[in-house]
């Protein structure tokens, strides 16, 4: 005749379903989950291009152009290489959409033209 499992057994089990639950938890809500956004049907994500960013979400409202002092890499194997010690210019886009009252605002930085971070501002507005 097969036995029950004792209570400890049974606190044990209720125990790792809840640390699982909220290990799962912390992993949908963190902020890697919500790097992107979508511009109507389509989604837009970090490492997107500026062209496509263009495409999927049209001209921006506002466009600011800058650029930082980075010493040259090479990705090798997963490994960055630094060749030389000089600095080269790289050019940074700054771009805030404005989707209305209804939606909030988005703020993308590109770097060498590639999409590194998407910060959510507030509210957007109507333009007078």
């Amino acid at each position: 005749m097969p036995t029950r499992p004792s209570a400890p057994f049974k606190g044990w089990t209720i125990a790792l379903g809840a640390a699982a639950l909220l290990t799962a938890g912390a992993l949908l809500s963190s902020p890697a989950a919500a790097s992107g956004f979508s511009c109507g049907t389509r989604v837009v994500n970090e490492g997107m291009e500026l062209f496509e960013v263009r495409a999927a979400c049209g001209e921006p409202a506002q466009v600011t152009r800058t650029s930082i002092l980075r010493r040259p890499v090479i990705w090798r194997h997963g490994r960055p290489w630094y060749v030389g010690e000089d600095v080269v210019p790289v050019p940074v886009e700054t771009w805030i959409y404005n989707f209305g009252p209804t939606r909030l605002m988005r703020k993308l930085r590109f770097e060498d033209g590639v999409l590194k971070d998407v910060e959510t501002l507030g509210y957007g507005h109507y333009d007078d």
